[in-house]
């Protein structure tokens, strides 16, 4: 089934062009902030996607007052019963009830054709689930409790589904997600094998100590629990240096927690992108695979999932640069990589063009997105001829 098409986006030209190295970029806040949007596994205005049977639904959480959790699911062809994937979301800079709804199409995209159901949950407070964001404040090891409450009712709630099987579910996590996933393990939750920890975290930079106190709450929390887990770090997280995120799962494994860790060194310009970001998928699927194998758990590729097809062939891979290398795009500045981060996000068919005089666009989900992403750069260039420089999930650009 056709994919619903990504918002393309275009740049013009700023006054300086050409590539830039690593370090003349300035890693702003409101840059990384806006780029967090799209790596968290956000999506804006996007209708469901047929071919991963997407729908909304509500989780109740009980309580006084009683609050609703805006739960996405994605699921494979048939009746089931299908094991559960629980995806939790990271937090956004800003309002929580003003991020928009968590879906993580890459990583859905690869656990459904394994057959697996995923629920992606809002939790409390956050985009379109009711009540307050909870777990404010400087206690980090209270924060994740408090969140992983919603994953317990997140459980109980698809455990009586005649589609899922409760009895073999894996939680992961992205970033904050990270801190309730782990909070949750600790917790003993039934059908729960196995927990995957994707740049997990909790940055409090306004409460002294926060990173002692983000160490103590993963030793708290791998101290409690006996499940498996897989944790994924990397060496350019602009969130986590390395020597907090060695630290956070030194602690856990001291703490008792059965872990094994991925660090899988550089990823683009940002390890926290890897898990949102299609580009991600080759570094994290293997591992996950054999984690999965590793708890019983199946992983075989069981279904094809429709992707939408080009108009025409793509051109060949140049192996000019890695793809997820945004550093390595001639010509554009700071926004149009940022751009670039959002195009590796996108599902296919997708397109990035450029041109020497520093106009770049791209377009994804339509058959026609090399030919819309040309002509949308085209419109914008005073300076060269604009030339595609990714298709889908290879480099087709070389220098002249």
């Amino acid at each position: 089934a056709p994919s619903t098409p990504a918002v393309a986006a275009a740049g013009r030209p700023s006054a300086r062009v050409g590539a830039l190295p690593r370090h003349r970029f300035a890693r702003s806040r409101l840059y990384w902030a806006a780029a967090l949007w799209l790596w968290c596994g956000f999506a804006v205005g996007q209708a469901l996607l047929p071919a991963l049977r997407e729908e909304i639904i509500s989780v109740p959480k009980p309580g006084a007052p009683p609050v609703a959790l805006q739960a996405t699911m994605f699921r494979p062809p048939g009746d089931g019963p299908y094991p559960l994937v629980i995806i939790n979301h990271g937090k956004a800079p800003g309002n929580p009830h003003e991020q928009p709804r968590a879906r993580y199409l890459p990583a859905a995209r690869e656990l459904v054709a394994r057959g697996y159901a995923v629920v992606v949950p809002m939790r409390q407070g956050f985009g379109g689930s009711s009540g307050a964001y909870v777990g404010g404040g400087c206690d980090v090891r209270g924060n994740g409790l408090a969140q992983a409450e919603d994953v317990r009712a997140t459980l109980a709630f698809f455990a009586r589904r005649a589609d899922i099987d409760a009895h073999h579910v894996v939680v992961f996590g992205q970033s904050h997600g990270v801190l309730v996933t782990l909070a949750a393990g600790s917790l003993g939750l039934p059908g729960v094998a196995g927990l995957v920890n994707f740049a997990g975290g909790l940055r409090l930079e306004r409460c002294p100590g926060w990173q002692a106190e983000l160490a103590a709450a993963f030793a708290s929390y791998g101290g409690r629990t006996r499940v498996p887990a897989l944790f994924f770090y990397g060496d350019n997280d602009s969130y986590w240096s390395a020597d907090i995120w060695h630290e956070m799962v030194r602690r856990y494994e001291s703490g008792g927690g059965p872990v094994r860790l991925v660090a899988f060194g550089d990823f683009g310009d940002d390890a926290h992108a890897l898990f949102g970001s299609a580009a991600g998928v080759p570094v994290w699927l293997p591992e996950v695979g054999r984690f999965f194998h590793a708890l019983g758990l199946p992983f075989d590729k069981l279904h094809d999932i429709g992707w939408e097809v080009h108009e025409t062939a793509p051109p060949a891979p140049t192996g000019f640069a890695p793809l997820a290398d945004a550093d390595a795009l001639p010509f554009i500045g700071p926004a149009g990589r940022s751009a670039y981060a959002a195009f590796l996000a996108a599902d296919p068919p997708k397109a990035f063009a450029l041109s020497a005089g520093g106009a770049w666009a791209w377009r994804g989900g339509v058959s026609a997105a090399m030919a819309q992403a040309l002509e949308r750069c085209a419109a914008r260039t005073w300076a060269g001829a604009c030339k595609l420089y990714a298709v889908d999930n290879r480099v087709v650009w070389a220098p002249e």
